[in-house]
């Protein structure tokens, strides 16, 4: 288990980081047990793409998240940043179980043969000095060039450096940060309410970020600042996370790919065996009682 706090209550921030930088996090006595094998018809796929967990936080789908990856097995998961929020765990210090089950889960795949790469992202940056380390069989990069199968180059980025508000007003970005976090509590009520009346799940932030003018603009900016960069670098594509909208088309002759968040979305990326890349909507399991098949997800290809 990880140690949570110090004597007299304060947070075990430094404690995290010496577990997780020294891999000495000891694995739960049924991390190696035939329950965690994958089930009957799981979802057999090249590459997945996750990004935005944010353990630590009240909003991270923690078991929504560990359904996905019992149930969704790859030769490579890419970890595109934001997986731990260090941000939140320096102001309140909050690490469930369930959280410390999807630390233990991702290193698991990484004994068991899946390659595992982490690109950090702003709220795992305190992970960007061990660039071109392995902890537990995680490759840690500062970002990456994946070729699919059918030979297409595509640059796997956070995406927070073309954020001018994370780049150049930090302080914004963590007032920014904590409304946020207000409206994630608000809307984990008001899907409280929800749930009891039988509807189904609805991102009250997803809502804004589609209705409010600035928030479009801020994301055609954030997508167009991207794609500029993967065309510079001279790939057929970009993979990002950071701002929690899942996408996938081709701007000015660039494939974009944003996986999304399991915060909000609860999306992912793959690629199959033939090269061909899908956004993964994993709500459909959420919105159920009972779980699913994997083909009840819905998906966008490209």
């Amino acid at each position: 288990m990880l140690s949570r706090r110090h004597h007299g209550g304060a947070p075990a921030w430094p404690i995290l980081k010496r577990d997780l930088e020294s891999h000495l996090i000891p694995p739960p006595a049924w991390a190696d047990s035939d329950a965690n094998e994958p089930p009957e018809g799981a979802l057999r796929v090249r590459t997945v793409w996750i990004s935005d967990l944010h353990l630590g936080t009240p909003g991270c789908q923690a078991r929504a998240l560990l359904d996905f990856l019992r149930e969704v097995e790859s030769e490579t998961l890419f970890l595109v940043g934001d997986i731990i929020d260090g941000w939140q765990l320096r102001r309140s210090w909050y690490w469930p179980q369930a959280h410390n089950d999807v630390v233990q889960k991702l290193l698991r795949k990484a004994r068991k043969g899946t390659r595992v790469i982490f690109v950090p992202g702003n709220h795992d940056e305190f992970a960007r000095k061990y660039v071109e380390h392995n902890f537990g069989g995680v490759d840690v990069a500062c970002d990456w060039i994946h070729e699919t199968a059918d030979g297409r180059r595509l640059w796997v980025t956070h995406g927070d450096l073309f954020d001018g508000v994370v780049q150049c007003a930090k302080w914004l970005a963590l007032v920014g940060d904590n409304l946020y976090e207000f409206t994630l509590k608000l809307n984990r009520s008001l899907n409280s309410l929800r749930a009891r009346m039988g509807l189904p799940y609805w991102s009250l932030s997803g809502y804004l970020k589609r209705k409010v003018k600035r928030a479009v603009s801020y994301v055609g900016d954030f997508e167009g600042a991207v794609v500029r960069e993967a065309r510079k670098r001279g790939v057929d594509g970009v993979v990002c996370g950071h701002i929690h909208h899942a996408e996938l088309r081709e701007i000015g002759g660039i494939l974009y790919a944003n996986d999304g968040d399991w915060v909000e979305s609860l999306t992912a990326l793959i690629e199959h065996v033939d090269g061909r890349l899908e956004i993964l909507d994993w709500s459909a399991h959420v919105q159920q009682k009972h779980r699913p098949t994997v083909a009840a997800a819905r998906t966008v290809s490209a």
